[in-house]
C-alpha cells in the first residue's frame, strides 16, 4: 500500500510539475518574443511580425542605443514613471496602512459605515468619476503636474481594506504591552505593529507599484507636455496615423518591464505570505 501510494503521489507531482511548466511558458512565451524583436529592425518585424526566429545576422543593439540617446524623450519618460511610482507607492502604503490599521484596532462611531464606504468605493469605475475628479484637479492647479497623477489615488481602498484584514488578525497583547509603557499610538503603530505587518506591506508594494506604473487613463488626462509624460503614454504616442517608431516602441516596452520585475524580486519573500493571510484574516 505504501509503495502504491508514493508511486501515485510521484506521479501526481510529476502531472502537477509539467502542468505548471506549459503555464509558465505561455506567460514567458509573450515576453521572450518581445525581448527577441527589441534587437531586430523594425522592416523585419512589419515583414514577418513578431516571432522566436534567431537571426544573428539583422540582430544589433541599434534600438536601445536610440532609446537612451539624446534624441528622444523615453529617458524623461521613465524618470517621470519611476518619480511617480516611487512617491505613489510610498505615501498610498503609509497613508492607507495607518487607515486600515485604525479601522482594525480602534473602537470608534461609524467605524462600520466607514469600512462599508470603503468597499462601495472599490466597486465604483475611475469612468464614473473622472469628470469630478479632472474638475477638482483643475480646481487644485493639478494638472499637468505628477502630484495631479498621485493624490487622488493616494488613498486607495483595495489597500485599505488589505491592511485591515492583516491588521485584525495580529495579536492584540503588543497594543497593550506598548500603552502599558507609556508609548504613543503614533509610536506604537511605527515601531511594533508595522513590522508585524511586513508581509502586507510587501503585497501591497508590488501591486501599488504595478498599478500606478502601467496607470494610463488619468495620467492621459491630466498630464498636458510631452516632457510631463510617464511611460505608457509616452510609448503610445509612437503609434501614429502617420508612422510607427517600432524600433523605439518595442525596445521601451521591454525596458518598462524592468522596474516592476525587480520590485517583485525584491519583495517576492512576502508576497504569497502577505496574500494568503491577508485573506483568510479578519
Amino acid at each position: 500500500m505504501d509503495s502504491a501510494d508514493n508511486t501515485k503521489w510521484s506521479l501526481s507531482r510529476v502531472l502537477l510539475l509539467l502542468l505548471f511548466t506549459v503555464f509558465a511558458a505561455f506567460a514567458v512565451f509573450p515576453l521572450l518574443t518581445l525581448t527577441i524583436a527589441s534587437f531586430k529592425p523594425a522592416q523585419e518585424l512589419m515583414r514577418f511580425g513578431l516571432n522566436l526566429k534567431l537571426s544573428p545576422e539583422i540582430f544589433s543593439f541599434r534600438n536601445y542605443t536610440y532609446l537612451f540617446s539624446g534624441e528622444s524623450l523615453y529617458l524623461t519618460w521613465y524618470k517621470n514613471s519611476l518619480i511617480i511610482t516611487a512617491v505613489y507607492t510610498v505615501l498610498c502604503l503609509l497613508l492607507s496602512s495607518m487607515v486600515g490599521y485604525a479601522l482594525a484596532v480602534y473602537n470608534f462611531r461609524f467605524r462600520n459605515v466607514i469600512f462599508a464606504l470603503v468597499l462601495i468605493t472599490m466597486m465604483v469605475p475611475l469612468e464614473i468619476i473622472m469628470l469630478p475628479l479632472y474638475k477638482l484637479a483643475i480646481g487644485l492647479k493639478l494638472i499637468n503636474s505628477m502630484w495631479g497623477v498621485i493624490l487622488p489615488f493616494v488613498v486607495a481602498p483595495l489597500p485599505i481594506f488589505f491592511f485591515r484584514q492583516y491588521a485584525s488578525g495580529l495579536p492584540k497583547d503588543f497594543l497593550d504591552a506598548a500603552r502599558v509603557d507609556g508609548t504613543t499610538e503614533f509610536g506604537t503603530y511605527f515601531r511594533i505593529m508595522m513590522p508585524l505587518m511586513a508581509p502586507a506591506f510587501s503585497s501591497m508594494a508590488i501591486l501599488q507599484a504595478l498599478f500606478s506604473w502601467n496607470n494610463f487613463l488619468w495620467p492621459l488626462i491630466v498630464l498636458r507636455t510631452t516632457e510631463q509624460l510617464t511611460i505608457p503614454i509616452g510609448l503610445a504616442t509612437l503609434l501614429t496615423p502617420y508612422g510607427n517608431n517600432f524600433d523605439m516602441l518595442i525596445s521601451g516596452a521591454v525596458m518598462a518591464i524592468v522596474p516592476i520585475l525587480i520590485v517583485f524580486l525584491f519583495f517576492q519573500r512576502y508576497f504569497i505570505e502577505g496574500m494568503t493571510a491577508g485573506g483568510v484574516k479578519g
